[in-house]
């Protein structure tokens, strides 16, 4: 019985020591994830640990997360870290910034094999963000920093 409670505290213990998990996907699941017929707004941010304006740009997302909780807009952030990088650097660095917004790591090496099918005019620089609703057909990236105040009104061409 002290084996196990053992075990329990020490699970319990490492999971709360990052508090935020971050599931690892490929990009079909994301992909399926993104293409369903829901009436949730998607606000999809592709970042990365060693990008400068990804990092600048995050608590604008984490505040657009807080300011629609209870309504149909999900923030997930999507790290283009390598999936070898997970434990040493991105969790450590989801935890160090307190994002409580879902964290995704897109374990995918080529690049070239899904960007085009996500959006054709992304060039694949970072930052990177998808406001998408499948249910009103409603679309829209930018490939760029955003401001929290872009952020904001971008997101609410969504809500009218």
């Amino acid at each position: 019985m002290l084996k196990f409670v053992s075990l329990v505290g020490g699970l319990l213990l490492s999971a709360s020591a990052f508090g935020q998990s971050v599931a690892v996907v490929r990009f079909p699941d994301l992909q399926k994830r993104l293409a369903r017929p829901t009436d949730t707004t998607y606000v999809v941010n592709f970042w990365a640990t060693w990008c400068a304006p990804c990092v600048k740009e995050l608590p604008g997302f984490e505040q657009l997360r807080a300011a629609n909780a209870g309504k149909k807009v999900k923030v997930l952030l999507v790290s283009l870290d390598y999936a070898s990088q997970l434990e040493k650097k991105v969790k450590p660095f989801v935890k160090q910034r307190g994002l409580k917004s879902e964290v995704l790591l897109l374990n995918e090496s080529d690049p070239n094999s899904w960007m085009d099918k996500l959006d054709a005019k992304w060039s694949g620089a970072l930052p990177f963000t998808l406001i998408i609703n499948n249910k009103t057909n409603q679309r829209a990236t930018f490939e760029q920093e955003l401001s929290q105040a872009e952020l904001t009104a971008a997101l609410q061409k969504f809500q009218k």
